[in-house]
């Protein structure tokens, strides 16, 4: 049993912080959603549908995304078993992920999260499929989960990602969505 409520129709997040934007997530049979954002003086848009399974682990996530530089897509698919296709070949690198990290997202550091259902004080690694926003390009995250204690009714987490010299604590929603992502997007609905 998931240790979050059932998910709102919809979420959206502001980008503020190391980039300026906006993400909006839909919720149905898979999620979708898009951000915009303008980053280092980059314009960008990347939009995404992700099926998950019922343990939270990604099956599928096609992303496109434009910018100056053209539109790009990009195709994941998993076993279910930490293996990875990218436009349908084997990336060995990815072998032992079972989620899919959109760099433009805030909503897909909600899946290791829910995965994982760590009890306060347990911690987890979480390697992720890392997608980059401006290219799509598809690369191993080595990151960390530690469950802190609740405050105020909403859960916390250590996060740790070492390659990008970034800790943070991430505070959830009830949903298990991501409130505050510090330097990088706060829940705005």
């Amino acid at each position: 049993m998931s240790p979050f409520a059932d998910l709102p129709a919809s979420a959206a997040w502001e980008h503020a912080g190391s980039r300026r934007g906006f993400e909006v997530a839909v919720f149905a049979a898979r999620l979708e959603g898009t951000t915009t954002a303008v980053e280092s003086s980059e314009v960008w848009t990347v939009e995404y549908a992700i099926t998950l399974d019922a343990q939270w682990r990604t099956v599928s996530a096609r992303i496109t995304g434009r910018s100056a530089a053209g539109a790009r897509e990009a195709f994941l698919e998993s076993d279910g078993r930490g293996r990875w296709h990218v436009d349908g070949d084997h990336l060995a690198a990815l072998d032992g992920c079972f989620d899919v990290d959109l760099e433009s997202s805030a909503l897909t550091n909600a899946f290791p999260v829910h995965r994982l259902g760590l009890q306060i004080g347990e911690e987890a690694d979480a390697p992720a499929a890392y997608v980059r926003a401006l290219d799509l390009r598809v690369e191993r995250l080595e990151q960390q989960y530690k469950r802190l204690p609740d405050v105020d009714g909403r859960q916390r987490y250590g996060y740790r990602a070492a390659s990008f010299d970034f800790e943070f604590e991430l505070v959830y929603d009830e949903s298990g969505l991501v409130l505050d992502y510090p330097g990088i997007a706060t829940r705005a609905a």
